[in-house]
Formats: structure tokens, C-alpha cells, sequence
């Protein structure tokens, strides 16, 4: 299979090295000082997965350096504020058999990718394993809480085509299932990382600590409960009936693997990068305002991010 991975974060290293270990055909598109260091030494990937090495097919920083056009499969793994751009500077590329399959983290990336291609060309992914950048071309499998699931969010993508996906994805040790539940995967990841992430990123603590101080505990629990509501309104379907039976399920099952566990979003800041609030409480914010319902706990959150990464990069640039 032909295989292009847009985004050479830790999970793009993570997908183009295991997919192109297994016999695929993978070109990668990244930062300059990720590709030049990927067409040098080719990837590492290490940890709990096991260690492996790759060198792609091709390396570019654009779309339009690609010497190639003629892809199956177009993984999207750029920052959830950079999938509008990704998404339009590849819809010359999208052939009618072409798959283009979303990985990023929150609510509004599957829907800006099937506005711009389509329904029947859009893959959602809920992916929920940790990978570390150690360094361009290096890259660590930290944490894997469950399977990688995909789906169609509208079923307009047969349930066989995405089968034989997972199945193409487990032999190249990812472990992935098709579901048609996959919104609700989505949905669950989102009410995980509303709580956790940002609340991390803005104490510099890991989610330990959160869970085990009753203050932190009530925020979290308020985050939780507004995005319930919004769900609420707007017909999105949980696999929890209720927020207490979620509440009891993500402290007594979610949070204890990862107590340890710090987030991305405090990474981000610490390197004076932009996150991804928009697309987690941001976005909750945003669904509430269209709805006429309040969300004062997680728009104090989404402000107190947005803060912060402004002042970690004033530092930054000093």
C-alpha cells in the first residue's frame, strides 16, 4: 500500500515506522529539522512496542515536493490546529479509492476533513497510545491504554474496507479495531482529556496528582459535567447514561494507568509551542456558546491555557 503520513510528530514517526517495517510504501512530510535528520539516520522507534528501525520511502517538508501522487492512505498527524491547511493542500492528491484518516486529539477534525473531501474518504481515529519525541528521528512508545479504533463516523465508508484497515494496521503491530461506535470513542477520549490535560499542563503536575486532591477532583468533576451537557444538546452519543457512572469509571479504571503520566499539553507550553485547547475544553466552549449554554469551568480552563502559553513563549523568545 501506498502510504503518505503528513506530520512527523511522535505518533507520525510511531505509524511510518511500523507501517513501512511492514512492506508498505510510506512517505512522510515533516519539519525541515525532522526531515533532514529522518533522511540521514531514518527513525528509531522504542519502548513498550518493542524497538524498531525505518527508512521511508521519501521525505519532504511539503505537498508539493512529493515526486509521487498516487496514495491509499493519507494519515493526518499534524496538530489539530494545523488539520485545515493539511487537509486542503492535500485534496489534489485524494483519488476516488483514497482513504485520508484523522488522528488528532478533540472535537472538529473529522468535521473539517469531510467538509473539504468528503464523507466517503474520511477515516476517524480514536488513538489513545503515548509516544515521546526523544529527538528528530527518535521517538519512545510510552503508554498504550487500548486499541487504536477507527471508523465512519456517518457509515459512509463500508464496514469491510475499514476492517481490512484495522486488520492491515495489526499486522504492522498496531493494535487497531474498526468500530461503528467510533464517535463515542472519540467522545470518551475528549472527556478524558478536557479533565486531565489542561488542568495538568497549568499545576506542571502529573495526573496522579489531579486524582488525588479533592480541590483538583471538583474541577475536573465540573469539566466533566459540563461536557455531559453539551452532549446532551446536541444528540452526541456517550456510552455513559450518566455523569456519576462515568465519574466512578474514569477515576477507579481510566486514571490509575496513568497516574504517572504527564501531559502533552504542559510539553507543548514548556517548548513554547501553541496547543491544542481549541480542539478539547475550547471546543466545548464554542458548542456551548452556538447551543446558548454556559461552560464558565472549562472557558476559565481554555483562558488559563491560552494564557499560559502566551507567557512560556514571551520567555521563550527572550
Amino acid at each position: 500500500m501506498q502510504i503518505l503520513v503528513f506530520g512527523l510528530g511522535a505518533l507520525g514517526h510511531v505509524f511510518a515506522t511500523l507501517l513501512q517495517k511492514a512492506g508498505h510504501q510510506v512517505v512522510g512530510i515533516g519539519r525541515p529539522s525532522v526531515t533532514k535528520a529522518i533522511k540521514e539516520k531514518g527513525i528509531q522507534v522504542k519502548g513498550i512496542w518493542g524497538e524498531h528501525k525505518a527508512n521511508l520511502k521519501g521525505v519532504y517538508t511539503s505537498v508539493s515536493e512529493l515526486p509521487s501522487q498516487n496514495f491509499d492512505l493519507m494519515m493526518l498527524t499534524v496538530k489539530s490546529y494545523d488539520i485545515k491547511t493539511a487537509v486542503e493542500s492535500l485534496k489534489p492528491l485524494v483519488a476516488p479509492n483514497t482513504l485520508v484518516m484523522c488522528v488528532q486529539n478533540g472535537y472538529g477534525n473529522y468535521e473539517i476533513a469531510s467538509e473539504v473531501l468528503g464523507d466517503n474518504h474520511v477515516v476517524l481515529a480514536r488513538v489513545i497510545f503515548g509516544a515521546e519525541l526523544l529527538a528528530p528521528g527518535k521517538v519512545k512508545v510510552t503508554v498504550c491504554a487500548d486499541d487504536v479504533i477507527i471508523g465512519s463516523p456517518k457509515q459512509a465508508i463500508s464496514s469491510h474496507r475499514l476492517e481490512n484497515l484495522a486488520t492491515l494496521f495489526n499486522q504492522a503491530r498496531i493494535p487497531t479495531r474498526f468500530s461503528p461506535d467510533i464517535l463515542s470513542y472519540v467522545w470518551d477520549k475528549i472527556l478524558y482529556n478536557c479533565a486531565l490535560n489542561p488542568l495538568g499542563a497549568i499545576l506542571e503536575v502529573n495526573y496522579g496528582v489531579l486524582g488525588e486532591k479533592n480541590e483538583l477532583r471538583t474541577i475536573m468533576n465540573e469539566i466533566i459535567k459540563e461536557i455531559f451537557i453539551i452532549a446532551k444538546a446536541y444528540d452526541i452519543p456517550l456510552f455513559w447514561s450518566s455523569v456519576e457512572s462515568y465519574l466512578e469509571h474514569f477515576y477507579t479504571k481510566l486514571l490509575p494507568p496513568t497516574a504517572a503520566h504527564y501531559p502533552s499539553m504542559l510539553q507543548d507550553i514548556q517548548k513554547g509551542k501553541r496547543t491544542e485547547i481549541d480542539a478539547l475544553n475550547g471546543a466545548i466552549v464554542r458548542l456551548g456558546k452556538n447551543a446558548g449554554i454556559k461552560t464558565p469551568i472549562n472557558s476559565i480552563i481554555t483562558y488559563l491555557i491560552k494564557g499560559k502559553e502566551q507567557i512560556c513563549s514571551q520567555r521563550k523568545k527572550r
